[in-house]
Parts: structure tokens; sequence; C-alpha cells
């Protein structure tokens, strides 16, 4: 039976989204172009996902041979584990398939398997996927499903976001590589940044500005219609523990004494000397670009700068939340008298900051 987070998800009002064929292209290209090999007898699982629909499934059978991988695993939710507010009908694909059985196909999820060729015709892509019911509704944290994980090397999917807590431990517990897709908010789950300052995840290849386009369901939530396909646009974004070089691209920077000079950012530009927090030990950059490179104190910067970070350049100290909790006692300025669970400048109360220094080899 389906949990309660996963009912709870069945509630939830635009949880689940299609990703476009495309954002996985570009995304998977950049793993491939780093090492060519990083996908090369490997066995790929896509839990969480809808086989019958998903881009996720047919990209990685459609490039089975090229990637050079072992085996493809897919799983979905049961029917019954879902909302479906215009109804659901079985599709073709299944109802004509001889394994079809209608006492299942609401209550069961179903698995997808990919190893060999089929047909004997030369080649190995979509054609040749196998399918049968799962003997559970598909939920991941399911014996059945993590079982599947245990036997994966890599897990890549776009999990249900109000999931995304859970889902992340269950893959961390794992030990396996993977590339997922979660909202841009979950960088600050106590779950997320200690992944980010301990080196054990990153942003994947994909910019974060934007949001993400994706195909929905859900006919009363549409953005805009692309070639008769319903869109709607997120702020979500790729996530990752696979190398790429992006990740090791260095951030273009001047010097404070420039940037106070020639800064595009009027809250730069003009100024005497950057602001420093009132009730933490660290100057205020609120722009990634305007990090100035001769400053080798602590820095406090906006959660997007993750997207540019590189572990060969800076250093996670840590964040606002880490001081709130006690675990940064030296940069609280001993004066403040107030409270310490975000920055404050000039007495305002900013959002969120992730602090950080340059790597000393870079000085």
């Amino acid at each position: 039976m389906a949990n309660i987070n996963l009912k709870d998800a069945k509630r939830a009002k635009n949880d689940e989204f299609y990703t476009m064929y495309p954002d996985i292209e570009k995304e998977i290209a950049a793993y491939v172009e780093y090492n060519s090999d990083v996908f090369k007898d490997k066995t790929i699982l896509l839990p969480c996902d809808d086989p019958e629909w998903s881009n996720f499934t047919k990209f990685f059978a459609q490039n089975f041979e090229r990637l050079g991988l072992k085996k493809l695993i897919s799983t979905s939710y049961a029917v019954d584990s879902k909302t479906y507010k215009y109804g659901y009908q079985v599709t073709m694909f299944e109802e004509g398939a001889p394994q079809y059985d209608k006492s299942k196909t609401k209550t069961n999820g179903k698995i997808f398997t990919l190893t060999h060729d089929k047909f004997g015709d030369g080649k190995i892509n979509i054609e040749d996927l196998e399918w049968s019911y799962l003997e559970g509704d598909g939920d991941f944290k399911s014996d059945e499903v993590t079982k599947l994980r245990d036997e994966a090397d890599i897990i890549i999917t776009n999990p249900p976001f109000s999931l995304f807590r859970e889902f992340l431990i269950w893959i961390i517990e794992s030990g396996n590589q993977f590339v997922i897709i979660g909202n841009k908010s979950c960088i600050t789950y106590k779950e997320v940044f200690p992944l980010f300052k301990e080196n054990k995840m990153w942003s994947g290849r994909t910019e974060w500005s934007g949001g993400m386009w994706f195909e929905t369901k859900n006919l009363d939530d549409v953005d805009k219609i692309i070639n008769g396909i319903n869109m709607k646009n997120v702020p979500a974004i790729w996530l990752t523990n696979i190398d790429h070089g992006r990740r090791h691209k260095p951030l273009p920077l001047m010097t404070m004494a420039d940037n106070l000079k020639f800064s595009k950012h009027k809250e730069i530009n003009g100024k005497k000397s950057y602001d420093n927090y009132d009730n933490y030990n660290a100057i205020e950059v609120p722009f990634t670009d305007a990090i100035p490179c001769d400053y080798y104190g602590v820095i406090g910067v906006p959660i997007s700068f993750l997207e540019k970070y590189n572990p060969d350049q800076f250093e996670i100290i840590g964040s606002d939340y880490n001081i709130k909790e006690g675990q940064l006692p030296e940069l609280v300025n001993p004066e403040w008298i107030g409270k310490i669970d975000r920055g404050y400048v000039g007495g305002e109360r900013l959002y969120t900051r992730i602090l950080i220094k340059h790597n000393k080899a870079t000085k």
C-alpha cells in the first residue's frame, strides 16, 4: 500500500510534471562530454517514472547502445496512487499487451526493463523494452523498488516535489550516483544544503535562471501551449553527484575596487565599500558576479551562488541556518543584540545567505 506521504502527494496540486526530451538530452550530454564512459556498463534506474509517457525512459532506451548501458530499469506508480482529475484511461500500449491484467492496471505499478536486442534486428532501443506489473504500487520506499535501487548504479528521475526530501534520503542511503530534478527551494532544506557543503552533491549543468518548462496534465494550471502541449514553468533545477565540466569552470571576478567602480549592480557601484553584516563577521555580496576576487574573509552570498559553485575556487563555510543552530559561533558579532536567523544589514533582515571563502589554493 502507498505510504502516508504518497497519499499526501496525491492531494498536492501541481505535484507531477513531465520533463522535456531536449532538457534531458542537454543535461546528460554534459556528463558524457566530461567522461565518455560515465554510463558504460552501468545499470540505470528511473523510479517515480511513468514509462508510457516519460521522456526519461524514451531517452535512455533510444540511447542505450550509444551510452553503453548494461541495463535500464524504469518503474511507475500505480494509477490508484495518483489523482486523475479528468479521468484515467488505460493506454493502448498496455491494453494491447498479452500480459495486460484488468485487475492490476489501477492497483499495481509497472516495471520496464531493457537489456538486449529482443527482435534480433541488430540494435537495442525502445522497441526492445519489456514490461510487467510490480507486486506493489510502485512506491519508491517499498522493499520491491528499494531492491531495484540496490541493483542499480545510477538513479535518474524527476520525483514528485512533495516527496523530494524522502526521495533524496532514499538515494543517499544507497550510495549510488544520481541525477535528479528538484524545486529550487529545496536548496534551503536541512537534508540538502549539507550535501553541497560536504561536496556530496552539486548543481547539474543546466542554468537555474528562467526555471524549467514541463508538460502538465493539469489543464487548470497551464502557462503556455507549445506545439499543442500544455506546459508549466517551474523554478526547478538539476542536482547530481556526477561530475561535469561546468562545475570546474572558474567564475570570472573583479577586484573589490573594480566592483565598487564598475559593477553593473547599483547596490555595489559607487559605494565606498561593501556592506558588513550587523550580526555576522562577514561582508554581504548580493550578486554572485560581484564577489571580489581579492577578499579572503567570509562572504555572504545568495543561494543562487550554488549554480556557479566551483569547489576548486571556493569553500563553503556554512549558512545562516548553521549560525542559528550555534555551529559557527566565531561568525556572530558579539555586540549584536537580536535574532541571528538571517543576516542583517542596516537593521534590514535579508534572504537566506550562504557563507563562503575563496579556496586557499586560489590566493
